[in-house]
């Protein structure tokens, strides 16, 4: 892709800016890098605990304590970028990430490891400073494409993360992985380092009242109410999926083997495409339309499992609800941070962070819903659940005022 030259919106004389392709795939690709940090304790989490000498019934508290960091960092960390020159914010995080990461497999004990992973979580927060920093670079025209190639990086990392993590302890240790990523950040902080832009924000308020803020931004912007809703719903369903499934599968008369289920997670990655895929759609002033879409799909994937009753064709037909599951979250995600990334760039930091932490809550009671649901009733009552959190933010989509007009 050639570069894409736009007005500045900072540069008031008028000067020719850019954003060549280059950057937009080192942007994207380090969200992914950065972002698959929060998941390679996943699926190891067993390992780990028996390594440090954790109760089983522990071991969640791995990933649990990892998640806290994380929405921690979103509401005290990611404002700082509406305050402090973001390429030395970004680069200075991605550091302190690889410090942490180093700690994790030289500890021997629990809570040095708990608190280095949360540290990671805390951390790991600097995509959400990317993404909105590709928005601002990004004229409004194709605003949406740009997010939705870097939102395509950013579920790339998530969704191979798990897989990778698993495969990388069947090779070598749990500790590899963290040896691996540790070294990974530091080459992605010095690269970032050379080939970032300066921007330096435009507010003139303190870090206490931009925290401040946070609240009345949420209270006076029904969009940012609207989409974290929608998002929080979508993305509960997807938690509640990838929860569940794996104890699915794992159960008769599957029985597949962790490696198994690695390779299921895999189907995952085809939802990625539709982040570019929405981006565009954004941009056409589709947005209202598409996220009724996106969510009626979700909801049908859920129920299209009914169809078919416990065999290995039923596995098929779970991989393809996955596919779809993560295509429609994607794109609404998507279609979410094109509809706030048009809001007043001055606070476009923090309206992301508060989109992420609202959806972010949503996640977690999805994954605990789910598995409560799963151990009453099996996958019958858990896909019920699914299928109505899609539903319900679909009834919600169906009453925005002005929705058929282009964003």
């Amino acid at each position: 892709m050639p570069p894409i030259h736009q007005h500045s919106p900072q540069d008031p004389s008028g000067h020719q800016a850019s954003i060549a392709a280059h950057l937009i795939f080192l942007i994207a690709a380090a969200c992914g890098l950065t972002v698959a940090n929060l998941y390679y304790a996943q699926p190891l989490s067993g390992l780990i605990s028996a390594a440090l000498g954790m109760p089983e019934s522990q071991s969640g508290l791995i990933v649990t304590v990892t998640q806290l960091g994380y929405c921690l960092g979103l509401l005290l960390i990611v404002p700082l970028a509406d305050l402090l020159e973001n390429r030395s914010l970004i680069v200075w995080m991605t550091r302190l990430l690889a410090v942490a990461l180093l700690l994790l497999p030289f500890t021997s004990h629990p809570m040095p490891f708990l608190l280095a992973i949360w540290l990671v979580g805390l951390l790991s927060v600097s995509v959400q400073i990317l993404v909105p920093f590709a928005a601002h670079l990004a004229p409004i025209a194709i605003r949406g494409r740009v997010v939705g190639n870097v939102m395509s990086g950013l579920m790339l990392g998530i969704m191979l993360a798990r897989p990778v993590a698993s495969l990388v302890a069947h090779v070598a240790s749990w500790r590899a992985i963290f040896l691996l990523s540790a070294g990974i950040m530091l080459i992605l902080s010095v690269v970032l380092g050379r080939m970032l832009p300066s921007r330096q924000p435009t507010t003139q308020h303190s870090y206490a009242a931009l925290l401040r803020s946070m609240g009345s931004l949420l209270i006076s912007i029904p969009a940012l109410q609207r989409r974290a809703f929608y998002h929080a719903c979508m993305f509960g369903a997807f938690s509640l999926f990838w929860t569940v499934t794996p104890l699915l599968l794992a159960a008769p008369p599957y029985g597949l083997t962790q490696g198994e289920i690695a390779v299921f997670a895999l189907v995952g990655v085809a939802g990625a495409i539709s982040a570019p895929l929405a981006g565009r759609i954004a941009d056409r002033g589709w947005i209202w339309p598409a996220t009724l879409l996106a969510m009626a799909f979700a909801s049908a994937a859920f129920l299209a499992t009914w169809l078919v009753s416990p065999s290995m064709l039923f596995v098929v037909v779970l991989a393809v609800a996955g596919v779809v599951i993560d295509f429609c979250i994607t794109a609404n995600l998507v279609l979410g941070q094109r509809v706030l990334f048009v809001l007043a760039p001055e606070h476009r930091a923090r309206l992301n962070a508060l989109y992420m932490a609202l959806f972010f809550v949503g996640g977690a009671l999805g994954s605990a819903v789910g598995g409560w649901a799963y151990a009453h009733g099996g996958w019958a009552l858990a896909s019920t659940f699914g299928a109505a959190l899609p539903a319900l933010a679909f009834i919600v989509c169906l009453t925005e005022k002005g929705a058929r007009k282009p964003s």
